[in-house]
């Protein structure tokens, strides 16, 4: 599996902000915002272009287009923070939103809602997921999207911070897979939450508290 830690300074100061209890809901969603949006653009540095010919007001040129139909699918309910950011990258991309959630006791993903389309209608997806703590959740979201006919090898995992042991669980399901990450942190807790981490992503997003 191919892991990208995107290491700019920007980056590290506002997953500095992020980890901090004082950081409000406002400046947190602006901070999931500038990450996914750096991270947006490191992993599309890749992508195949196409050329044709144009006219300026002074003469012709020849330009380029993003050859590959790319889709977004967001993991809810915290995938959501990242998505205003790769539609600002990919203003015309379908968005197909998946629903998961973590079973408290078992820490094992639950599917409650699907998106897509009944066939792919697109050539290279974006897995948007802030957080990847034991890695069930991306994992369970990677083979919805593996059931529904897009390879591994056209599906590109974005996440604001991981755990080191998620990170080898996605590897172990998906090692075909590309993964860009903004940090990773060493520690699990035994409730599977990352430490020191970010708390709850959905939660501080949108201003809510579990039960």
């Amino acid at each position: 599996m191919s892991t990208t830690v995107v290491n700019h300074p920007i980056i590290r100061a506002e997953l500095s902000k992020l980890r901090l209890t004082s950081t409000s809901p406002k400046e947190f969603r602006e901070g999931i915002k500038q990450i996914s949006f750096i991270l947006g653009i490191e992993a599309s540095r890749s992508l195949e272009e196409a050329t044709f010919q144009g006219e300026t007001p002074v003469s012709s040129f020849t330009g380029t287009v993003i050859k590959p139909r790319v889709g977004l699918t967001p993991i809810l309910r915290a995938g959501l923070g990242m998505s205003d950011a790769l539609l600002s990258i990919f203003p015309d991309a379908p968005v197909y939103h998946l629903g998961l959630f973590r079973e408290k006791v078992t820490l094992q993903p639950v599917e409650y809602y699907s998106k897509l389309p009944s066939q792919p209608n697109v050539d290279l997806v974006y897995l948007l997921d802030p957080l990847i703590a034991t890695g069930g959740t991306a994992n369970a979201a990677l083979s919805m999207l593996l059931d529904w006919g897009v390879p591994i090898k056209n599906i590109k995992l974005l996440c604001v911070l991981a755990s080191k042991q998620g990170l080898e669980s996605v590897k172990a399901h998906h090692p075909e897979l590309e993964v860009w990450v903004a940090g990773i942190d060493e520690t699990l807790t035994q409730n599977g939450i990352i430490s020191p981490g970010l708390g709850d992503t959905g939660d501080r997003l949108f201003s809510t508290v579990r039960p």
